[in-house]
């Protein structure tokens, strides 16, 4: 057992060393980082470890692509660096005709709400949602990581405050560059 632990120390520590921090003006150029699970035997006990793999542009996009994303290349005309853009769907969540819930109700549509968005992230179709700060007309959005419009109304109109009338949806394709963080 402790040889076990040994080896699998050595392994994490290897990895560990491996990596390389970006500091916070670089852009990537060419590769994108994704994290892979990999089954690896030591002393016949299998151990998932995690490592980062990474790929080309044009693999992740060939990927994309094959799913049924759309994809285009953006070169910058001042770097020449080529960026991977890929269609999101947002979805505005507008105010709906009925809101005449009691409180109890509304609540509960609420927390059924947040967890149809947790799914929809746990899931992978969507990447950001929050609500506006504002009590305007438009009450939030949320960005659905999915090939095809149909798929991002649906996803979206399954929503339980959207049932329930108490929101309603507008949805809109968008490009942005794979890969990129949020400041």
């Amino acid at each position: 057992m402790k040889k076990t632990i040994y080896i699998l120390m050595f392994f994490i520590a290897l990895i560990a060393c491996k990596k390389e921090t970006p500091t916070a003006l670089e852009i990537p150029e060419t590769k994108e980082t994704e994290k892979v699970d990999k089954t690896i035997a030591l002393e016949e006990t299998p151990e998932t470890v995690s490592e980062d793999v990474e790929k080309s542009i044009k693999q992740i996009k060939e990927e994309l692509n094959a799913k049924g994303f759309q994809t285009f290349d953006y070169v910058d005309a001042k770097t020449k660096d080529t960026f991977l853009m890929q269609q999101y769907f947002i979805a505005f969540l507008k105010r709906g005709p009925i809101r005449n819930q009691n409180e109890e109700e509304a609540a509960l549509l609420q927390e059924a709400h947040l967890a149809h968005l947790s799914k929809m992230y746990e899931l992978g179709y969507a990447d950001i949602s929050g609500p506006f700060g504002d009590d305007g007309e438009i009450r939030g959005i949320t960005i659905y990581n999915v090939p095809t419009q149909k798929m991002a109304d649906s996803l979206a109109n399954s929503d339980p405050m959207v049932k329930a009338g108490r929101l309603e949806i507008e949805i809109h394709p968008w490009w942005a560059g794979k890969g990129f963080p949020l400041r």
